[in-house]
Formats: C-alpha cells, sequence, structure tokens
C-alpha cells in the first residue's frame, strides 16, 4: 500500500483548480447573469461541469465571506453579488489591510511599489478627484 502525502487529492486527480478560481468563476456568473441565482441555475451558466452541492458549497462560502447576498428561493436560497468587481477587490484590499496592525508600514510599503502611473492616481483621488481626472 502506498503512502498518500497530505496535499495529494485523495481521489488521485491531479487536475484540481487553484484556490478562488471556482469563486471567481461563480461570481463571474452572477455578475454576467445580472440576477439572483439559485445553486442550479449558476452551475447551468458554469456549463453543468460542476455538481450541484459543490456550487452550494461555493456560494455559502461566498456568503459568509460577504461576496454575495442571499434571499430565500423556493426551499433553497437565490444568489446575487454583493458588490460589483471593483467594490469586490477594494473590499479585499482593506482585509488584508486589516490583518497587520502596523497599518502604516503596509500602506508606506504598498505605495512604494505603485507604478509612477499609480501614484499619479491615487494621488489625485487622495485630494478629492475622480479616477477619470488622474487620467
Amino acid at each position: 500500500m502506498s503512502e498518500r502525502h497530505s496535499d495529494e487529492p485523495v481521489d488521485g486527480r491531479t487536475d484540481r483548480r487553484p484556490a478562488g478560481e471556482l469563486e471567481a468563476s461563480v461570481l463571474a456568473a452572477l455578475w454576467a447573469a445580472g440576477k439572483p441565482l439559485t445553486p442550479g441555475a449558476v452551475r447551468k451558466e458554469l456549463g453543468g461541469r460542476l455538481a450541484r452541492t459543490t456550487v452550494t458549497t461555493i456560494l455559502t462560502r461566498l456568503h459568509a465571506k460577504g461576496a454575495v447576498t442571499r434571499a430565500r428561493s423556493g426551499r433553497g436560497y437565490a444568489y446575487a453579488p454583493a458588490q460589483d468587481s471593483h467594490g469586490l477587490t477594494a473590499r479585499r484590499m482593506h482585509a488584508e489591510l486589516d490583518k497587520d496592525a502596523d497599518r502604516g508600514t503596509v500602506l508606506a510599503r504598498f505605495v512604494s511599489d505603485l507604478s509612477p502611473e499609480d501614484e499619479r492616481l491615487l494621488r489625485t483621488l487622495l485630494e478629492g478627484g475622480s479616477a477619470r481626472d488622474a487620467g
């Protein structure tokens, strides 16, 4: 009997998706739909390749993270994105910043790595302008 390492899939498959890829696909399907979808409808939008239980698990995790909202639909739920993709990215950036007690150092390092174009944009935004003003 061969030993199984903890990072190997139990079923022997090696085609596992990177972490977050399924969540991103589910969110993309919800954004494209423009209306709340049930897990079954999300599965259909994704081409039906995933099990409905997998889609439900992903949606439940996204709901726990605050990335989607849900409302009763029959015996289950229909899900909708909590915000657009830009809002979700901003939310993730805030979450990462909140993980470190030394916000000043984190922000200083972030700013020091910005491209000149992004630095100009950030300056414009901090001065009360809009993203269009910096372009």
